[in-house]
C-alpha cells in the first residue's frame, strides 16, 4: 500500500504517525495492498481556496476529501480491487483550533481528521443522521483500537 504525506502547511506534524494510522485505517476496512493514498497537509489559505473551488463554501475547512477511483471497503467474502483511493487534505491550523475547543492535542484532532477522511473516500458520509451515526461510530472505534494497538489507549 502506498501512503504519501506531503506537509506543505509549514506547521510541525508527525508525518509517520499519520501514515501508520492511515495504513491501519486502509487494512482494517481491507482496502487492496496496492492501493494508493495522498495526504496533504495545507496552510489556511490554500485550504480556504480549495474550500472555495470544490465545495463553493467560504473560509477554510479542517479536511477534504478527494476520491478517485471510489474504492470500498472489501467485505470478508470477497477479494479487495486495486485500485487509487485519492487524496486527503487537512489544515494543521484549523484542526488545531478545533483540538483546543475539544480539549484535545492537535495530535489528536489531525488523527480524527485523518480518519474522518479516509472514510469519505471510501464512501461514508454524515449528511443523514443514520450516515453519521455509522461513520462517527466508525471513526471513532478505528482511533481507539488504533491507539490501544499502539499502546496508548486514549
Amino acid at each position: 500500500m502506498t501512503i504519501e504525506v506531503n506537509n506543505e502547511s509549514g506547521a510541525e506534524v508527525d508525518e509517520k504517525t499519520l501514515s501508520d494510522l492511515a495504513r491501519f485505517v486502509l487494512d482494517h476496512q481491507r482496502i487492496h495492498p496496492l492501493a494508493e493514498l495522498a495526504v496533504l497537509l495545507v496552510d489556511t489559505d490554500t485550504m480556504e481556496q480549495l474550500h472555495v473551488q470544490w465545495m463553493d463554501e467560504p473560509g477554510p475547512t479542517d479536511v477534504l476529501s478527494f476520491p478517485m477511483d471510489e474504492l470500498r471497503p472489501t467485505p470478508d467474502d470477497a477479494e479487495p480491487e486495486p485500485g487509487l483511493l485519492g487524496d486527503v487534505v487537512l489544515c494543521p491550523d484549523v484542526a488545531a483550533t478545533q483540538a483546543k475547543a475539544a480539549g484535545h492535542s492537535t495530535e489528536d484532532e489531525l488523527q480524527l481528521l485523518t480518519a474522518h477522511g479516509i472514510l469519505h473516500l471510501l464512501g461514508y458520509d454524515h449528511a443523514e443522521p443514520e450516515e453519521e451515526k455509522e461513520m462517527f461510530g466508525l471513526q471513532k472505534q478505528l482511533l481507539t483500537d488504533w491507539r490501544n494497538a499502539r499502546g496508548g489507549g486514549r
